[in-house]
Protein backbone atom coordinates (compact mmCIF):
# COMPACT_ATOMS: atom_id res chain seq x y z
CA UNK A 1 0.00 0.00 0.00
CA UNK A 2 1.54 3.31 -1.02
CA UNK A 3 1.36 6.56 0.95
CA UNK A 4 -1.49 7.97 -1.12
CA UNK A 5 -3.71 4.93 -0.59
CA UNK A 6 -2.84 4.89 3.15
CA UNK A 7 -3.72 8.57 3.41
CA UNK A 8 -7.00 8.05 1.58
CA UNK A 9 -7.89 5.12 3.84
CA UNK A 10 -7.11 7.16 6.95
CA UNK A 11 -9.19 10.05 5.62
CA UNK A 12 -12.05 7.67 4.92
CA UNK A 13 -11.94 6.30 8.45
CA UNK A 14 -11.94 9.80 9.91
CA UNK A 15 -14.86 10.89 7.74
CA UNK A 16 -16.74 7.69 8.58
CA UNK A 17 -16.30 8.33 12.30
CA UNK A 18 -17.35 11.96 11.86
CA UNK A 19 -20.57 11.10 10.01
CA UNK A 20 -21.37 8.35 12.54
CA UNK A 21 -20.97 10.89 15.34
CA UNK A 22 -23.19 13.41 13.53
CA UNK A 23 -25.84 10.75 12.98
CA UNK A 24 -25.76 9.78 16.65
CA UNK A 25 -26.10 13.41 17.70
CA UNK A 26 -28.98 13.91 15.29
CA UNK A 27 -30.72 10.82 16.63
CA UNK A 28 -30.30 12.06 20.20
CA UNK A 29 -31.63 15.50 19.25
CA UNK A 30 -34.69 13.94 17.63
CA UNK A 31 -35.38 11.85 20.74
CA UNK A 32 -34.97 14.92 22.90
CA UNK A 33 -37.34 16.93 20.71
CA UNK A 34 -40.03 14.25 20.79
CA UNK A 35 -43.03 15.02 22.97
CA UNK A 36 -44.83 12.30 24.91
CA UNK A 37 -48.31 11.36 23.76
CA UNK A 38 -51.11 9.79 25.73
CA UNK A 39 -53.48 7.10 24.51
CA UNK A 40 -55.93 9.72 23.25
CA UNK A 41 -53.31 11.30 20.99
CA UNK A 42 -52.77 14.39 23.17
CA UNK A 43 -49.29 15.54 24.12
CA UNK A 44 -48.78 15.06 27.85
CA UNK A 45 -46.52 16.02 30.73
CA UNK A 46 -45.70 13.68 33.62
CA UNK A 47 -46.62 16.43 36.09
CA UNK A 48 -50.18 16.81 34.81
CA UNK A 49 -52.70 15.55 37.35
CA UNK A 50 -54.47 12.23 36.90
CA UNK A 51 -58.10 13.11 37.30
CA UNK A 52 -61.62 11.66 37.42
CA UNK A 53 -62.65 15.06 35.99
CA UNK A 54 -64.85 16.02 38.92
CA UNK A 55 -64.05 19.71 38.80
CA UNK A 56 -65.35 20.52 42.28
CA UNK A 57 -63.00 17.90 43.69
CA UNK A 58 -60.17 19.35 41.62
CA UNK A 59 -60.88 22.79 43.08
CA UNK A 60 -60.74 21.26 46.56
CA UNK A 61 -57.39 19.63 45.85
CA UNK A 62 -55.97 22.82 44.37
CA UNK A 63 -57.16 24.89 47.33
CA UNK A 64 -55.76 22.42 49.87
CA UNK A 65 -52.33 22.55 48.24
CA UNK A 66 -52.33 26.34 47.91
CA UNK A 67 -52.51 26.17 44.13
CA UNK A 68 -54.81 27.41 41.40
CA UNK A 69 -56.65 25.14 39.03
CA UNK A 70 -55.93 25.23 35.30
CA UNK A 71 -58.00 23.43 32.69
CA UNK A 72 -55.82 22.91 29.63
CA UNK A 73 -57.86 22.23 26.49
CA UNK A 74 -56.12 20.46 23.63
CA UNK A 75 -56.88 18.14 20.72
CA UNK A 76 -55.04 15.44 18.79
CA UNK A 77 -52.99 16.68 15.85
CA UNK A 78 -52.86 20.27 17.11
CA UNK A 79 -49.48 21.76 16.02
CA UNK A 80 -49.72 24.64 18.48
CA UNK A 81 -50.35 22.20 21.32
CA UNK A 82 -47.16 20.41 20.33
CA UNK A 83 -45.31 23.72 20.35
CA UNK A 84 -46.62 24.45 23.84
CA UNK A 85 -45.26 21.13 25.10
CA UNK A 86 -42.07 21.05 23.06
CA UNK A 87 -41.00 24.66 23.69
CA UNK A 88 -42.79 26.26 26.65
CA UNK A 89 -43.12 23.27 28.95
CA UNK A 90 -39.52 22.28 28.21
CA UNK A 91 -38.26 25.47 29.88
CA UNK A 92 -37.29 24.88 33.50
CA UNK A 93 -38.59 28.26 34.70
CA UNK A 94 -42.04 27.65 33.25
CA UNK A 95 -42.29 24.04 34.29
CA UNK A 96 -41.14 24.61 37.87
CA UNK A 97 -43.44 27.63 38.28
CA UNK A 98 -46.45 25.71 37.04
CA UNK A 99 -45.72 22.67 39.19
CA UNK A 100 -45.37 24.88 42.25
CA UNK A 101 -48.38 27.15 41.80
CA UNK A 102 -50.91 25.40 39.56
CA UNK A 103 -52.85 22.16 39.38
CA UNK A 104 -53.16 21.30 35.68
CA UNK A 105 -56.00 19.16 34.34
CA UNK A 106 -55.92 18.34 30.64
CA UNK A 107 -59.11 18.06 28.60
CA UNK A 108 -59.68 16.90 25.02
CA UNK A 109 -62.15 19.19 23.25
CA UNK A 110 -63.25 16.20 21.15
CA UNK A 111 -63.02 13.69 23.98
CA UNK A 112 -65.64 11.33 25.34
CA UNK A 113 -64.59 11.13 28.99
CA UNK A 114 -67.19 12.32 31.48
CA UNK A 115 -66.68 15.69 33.14
CA UNK A 116 -68.62 16.80 36.21
CA UNK A 117 -68.78 20.57 36.10
CA UNK A 118 -68.90 23.14 38.91
CA UNK A 119 -72.69 22.79 39.16
CA UNK A 120 -72.63 19.00 39.44
CA UNK A 121 -73.77 18.36 35.87
CA UNK A 122 -72.09 15.55 33.96
CA UNK A 123 -71.26 15.64 30.25
CA UNK A 124 -68.53 14.56 27.82
CA UNK A 125 -65.35 16.56 27.34
CA UNK A 126 -66.63 17.57 23.91
CA UNK A 127 -69.96 18.82 25.28
CA UNK A 128 -68.25 20.57 28.19
CA UNK A 129 -65.84 22.35 25.83
CA UNK A 130 -68.71 23.47 23.61
CA UNK A 131 -70.72 24.68 26.61
CA UNK A 132 -67.74 26.76 27.71
CA UNK A 133 -67.17 28.11 24.17
CA UNK A 134 -63.74 26.52 23.79
CA UNK A 135 -63.09 26.32 20.06
CA UNK A 136 -59.33 26.79 19.73
CA UNK A 137 -56.41 24.80 21.10
CA UNK A 138 -54.46 25.17 23.19
CA UNK A 139 -56.65 27.14 25.59
CA UNK A 140 -55.93 27.52 29.30
CA UNK A 141 -58.65 28.40 31.79
CA UNK A 142 -57.28 29.73 35.09
CA UNK A 143 -59.52 29.71 38.16
CA UNK A 144 -59.51 31.77 41.36
CA UNK A 145 -58.00 30.22 44.46
CA UNK A 146 -61.23 30.51 46.43
CA UNK A 147 -63.66 27.72 45.66
CA UNK A 148 -66.61 29.94 46.57
CA UNK A 149 -65.84 32.18 43.59
CA UNK A 150 -66.26 29.30 41.16
CA UNK A 151 -68.95 26.87 42.39
CA UNK A 152 -72.20 27.10 40.45
CA UNK A 153 -70.67 29.27 37.73
CA UNK A 154 -69.55 28.49 34.20
CA UNK A 155 -67.40 29.90 31.41
CA UNK A 156 -65.90 33.35 31.75
CA UNK A 157 -67.95 34.01 34.87
CA UNK A 158 -66.09 31.24 36.71
CA UNK A 159 -62.61 31.92 35.34
CA UNK A 160 -59.93 34.20 36.66
CA UNK A 161 -58.38 34.42 33.21
CA UNK A 162 -58.48 32.63 29.86
CA UNK A 163 -55.48 32.28 27.55
CA UNK A 164 -56.36 31.24 24.00
CA UNK A 165 -53.88 30.00 21.42
CA UNK A 166 -50.12 29.52 21.53
CA UNK A 167 -48.06 32.27 23.18
CA UNK A 168 -44.28 32.50 23.07
CA UNK A 169 -42.48 31.47 26.29
CA UNK A 170 -41.89 34.96 27.73
CA UNK A 171 -45.48 36.04 27.19
CA UNK A 172 -46.76 32.68 28.42
CA UNK A 173 -44.65 32.89 31.57
CA UNK A 174 -45.84 36.47 32.11
CA UNK A 175 -49.45 35.27 32.06
CA UNK A 176 -48.60 32.68 34.74
CA UNK A 177 -47.23 35.43 36.98
CA UNK A 178 -50.13 37.73 36.08
CA UNK A 179 -52.63 35.18 37.36
CA UNK A 180 -50.62 33.86 40.31
CA UNK A 181 -50.01 37.31 41.77
CA UNK A 182 -53.69 38.22 41.43
CA UNK A 183 -52.82 41.12 39.14
CA UNK A 184 -55.63 40.09 36.82
CA UNK A 185 -58.08 41.52 39.37
CA UNK A 186 -57.05 45.14 38.92
CA UNK A 187 -54.65 45.40 35.96
CA UNK A 188 -54.82 44.52 32.29
CA UNK A 189 -52.31 42.09 30.84
CA UNK A 190 -50.75 44.57 28.43
CA UNK A 191 -49.73 47.00 31.18
CA UNK A 192 -48.53 44.13 33.37
CA UNK A 193 -46.39 42.81 30.52
CA UNK A 194 -44.96 46.26 29.81
CA UNK A 195 -44.09 46.84 33.48
CA UNK A 196 -42.49 43.41 33.78
CA UNK A 197 -40.25 44.09 30.78
CA UNK A 198 -39.21 47.46 32.24
CA UNK A 199 -38.44 45.95 35.65
CA UNK A 200 -36.37 43.14 34.15
CA UNK A 201 -34.34 45.50 32.00
CA UNK A 202 -33.87 47.84 34.96
CA UNK A 203 -32.41 44.92 36.94
CA UNK A 204 -30.09 43.96 34.11
CA UNK A 205 -32.00 40.85 33.08
CA UNK A 206 -32.20 39.78 29.48
CA UNK A 207 -35.68 39.86 27.95
CA UNK A 208 -36.36 37.46 25.07
CA UNK A 209 -39.79 38.52 23.89
CA UNK A 210 -40.06 36.41 20.76
CA UNK A 211 -37.85 33.37 21.38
Amino acid sequence: MDLTRRALLKTGLILGSFFALMQARSSFANQRDEVLKGGNGLYVQPWFEDSFLDLVEELDEAEKSGKQLILLYEQAGCPYCKELHKVNFAKDAIQSFMKKHFRVIQLDIKGSREVTDFSGQTMTERAFSQTWNIHFTPTLSFFPRQKANVIGKSGREAEAFRLTGYWKPFHFETVLHFVHTGSYKNENLQSYLSNRVKDMKKNGKQVELWN
